[in-house]
């Protein structure tokens, strides 16, 4: 090949290879571009998981609450002259110190 040639084949691989480097360049980006948008999404849905969880959490807190034994009559409404029974059997075992006496008016 003569020098002229060379030359030529020489600007024509240059010119590949700026190409190629360019398309890989683009597909990089692109790939970036993509993987930052499934991030955001992912953490979107990660975010939305977590306050289904809490949800959850709470809601099952205050179904626990609910049915605890003793505090069934927090739910139940009552004549205020009448006191269920098992209000008046409490484990609470005062001294009679604690006692103070009722006065009627």
């Amino acid at each position: 090949m003569s020098l002229k040639e060379l030359k030529n084949l020489e600007g024509r691989l240059e010119k590949g290879i700026s190409r190629v480097r360019s398309k890989k360049n683009e597909m990089l980006f692109a790939e970036i571009e993509f993987m930052q948008k499934r991030e955001a999404e992912l953490q979107n849905q990660n975010n939305y998981l977590r306050e289904k969880i809490s949800e959850n959490e709470r809601a099952k807190q205050q179904q626990e609450t609910n049915l605890m034994p003793g505090t069934v009559y927090e739910s139940q409404s009552y004549d205020r002259n009448y006191l269920p029974t098992n209000l008046l059997e409490s484990n609470h075992h005062y001294s009679r110190q604690d006692q103070t006496a009722l006065q009627l008016v």
